[in-house]
């Protein structure tokens, strides 16, 4: 089930009338049914895979907390190690990988026929194996107990708000919130609506919008060099912001109109100076995942330079692969790995400098490092998007090889009519990413809503329907669309 269908707008109003009419004890099991319902949409038999990973997460940390010895626990968490990631290794990787061997094998003219696999990607199955994993690893190494209830523990599994796209949450930060009984408070679900209502303004107006541009010059990449490619790109830097974070805020309002607390999953990441602030401000969730569990294991920065260099890039290089079973999400993950380790390699130098210039700490510093971190990240995003490594070179070779289009403006406008739009669209577009940046700027000094409380009812009103409106007329409901994280 879409956040953006019709049918989860008649789901989840009932969904949230029955939970607040049911007793305290007897929520879990609406939140079980709806969230296991919400997920059957798309395929009923992928259901399957989620309740075999609560069964074993359920049975592995009963059976570690009844184990004193961490030798005795460990055949325990190799068991959910095992289990888990065998089952995102089938469904999301091997036929990558069998496709690998196969063109290696090929090229030594060695047969080799091991059949693809051929079944569809369950939606959401990095997310949920990851939330679950969190879950088993904490238990063995002490930082939370073991979930005696298993069907709040199968909620905290399958929690529709966050099952398909996150955030990904921690059992002791999640779980401990089924047993409270939350009462209907009016204040806590106007929040929640408030931020659901600009989830989805950001989804369906701006990703959806910025998409059609974006879908129309990256699958169809030999009729486009230059400008194009230039703008496709930026566009695409906001689409996957405003989609992603869109559904994280459609996500955390939901849950929080039932009294759930969700962590927050993005932090104006484009006003990043850095790509370490980038990483901080960005899939929050995801990357304090692969911090706390991946890279901090490996030792961290607690170790010498050459291992922390290896703990970086090795951690990035697999949230990339993490990301999607393809050469380009792994360039993509590697390239954010380099830029961390010149980062530090050049830390020491980038500081003489601006000392010597006396540039530390300036406005036009501060502005340097926001667009150059821009540039960055917008520059990896080619590998993100791109169908194959081939196109992603074919793009970044020509980004610039029509040097005329940038110095003429009647070329500009000759090239954006190609773009199969109309100007006054692409021009909508960006004043649709200048809106949500004003937003996001506006944010810097506290939560938004809650400063629109202190206004006249004539603004908050007038910037409810604004949005409102934007949301009814100015989407692109000739392509409504998945959330781009849903194939993760």
């Amino acid at each position: 089930m879409l956040f953006n269908s019709l049918q989860f707008l008649i789901f989840f109003p009932i969904v949230v009338l029955i939970f607040f009419l049911l007793p305290q004890k007897r929520r879990w099991v609406l939140l079980l049914i709806s969230s296991y319902y919400f997920y059957m949409c798309w395929k009923v038999e992928y259901i399957v895979l989620i309740i075999i990973s609560t069964l074993i997460d359920y049975f592995v940390a009963q059976k570690m907390e009844g184990t004193a010895e961490k030798s005795g626990k460990k055949k325990w968490l190799y068991l959910s190690l095992l289990s888990n990631l065998g089952i995102l290794f089938g469904f999301k990787y091997f036929n990558f990988i069998n496709e690998n061997v196969q063109n290696i094998f090929d090229s030594f003219n060695i047969f080799y026929n091991v059949p693809a696999f051929e079944v569809l990607l369950p939606v959401g199955i990095s997310f949920y194996t990851f939330q679950t994993l969190s879950y088993t690893i904490d238990v063995y190494n002490g930082k939370t107990k073991a979930q005696n209830h298993l069907g709040i523990f199968a909620v905290f599994v399958s929690f529709f708000p966050q099952l398909v796209a996150g955030p990904i949450e921690r059992s002791n930060r999640l779980l401990p919130q089924f047993f409270i009984k939350h009462d209907f408070n009016y204040t806590r679900v106007k929040y929640g609506l408030q931020q659901m209502l600009w989830g989805f303004f950001k989804k369906v107006v701006i990703a959806d919008r910025l998409a059609i541009v974006v879908d129309g010059v990256y699958n169809n990449l030999d009729n486009y060099s230059g400008f194009p490619l230039v703008i496709a790109t930026i566009f695409f830097t906001f689409q996957i912001y405003c989609d992603f974070s869109g559904y994280s805020d459609i996500a955390i309002g939901s849950a929080r109109v039932m009294g759930f607390e969700l962590m927050e999953n993005f932090k104006r990441p484009y006003f990043s100076k850095s790509i370490s602030e980038f990483w901080k401000r960005w899939h929050i969730s995801l990357s304090t995942w692969f911090r706390d569990y991946l890279y901090i294991p490996l030792g961290g920065n607690k170790v010498v330079k050459w291992k922390w260099y290896y703990n970086l890039f090795i951690t990035f290089l697999v949230s990339g692969f993490w990301h999607g079973a393809n050469w380009t999400f792994i360039a993509w993950g590697a390239l954010h790995g380099v830029y961390l380790i010149f980062a530090i390699l050049l830390a020491k130098p980038k500081e003489y400098l601006l000392l010597q210039l006396n540039l530390k700490g300036s406005k036009i510093h501060h502005l340097y490092q926001v667009l150059f971190t821009f540039i960055l990240a917008s520059f990896a995003w080619i590998f993100f998007r791109a169908n194959n490594i081939s196109d992603a070179i074919y793009v970044i070779s020509n980004l610039f090889t029509d040097i005329s289009d940038y110095t003429s403006f009647d070329l500009m406008r000759l090239k954006l009519r190609g773009l199969g739009v109309s100007q006054n669209n692409i021009l909508i577009s960006f004043g649709l990413i200048a809106m949500m940046e004003v937003f996001n700027l506006y944010e810097r000094g506290g939560d938004v809503w809650k400063k629109l409380e202190k206004k006249s009812k004539l603004i908050r009103w007038s910037v409810y329907y604004t949005i409102l409106f934007a949301i009814l007329f100015l989407a692109p409901y000739s392509r409504v669309s998945n959330f781009i994280y849903f194939q993760f």
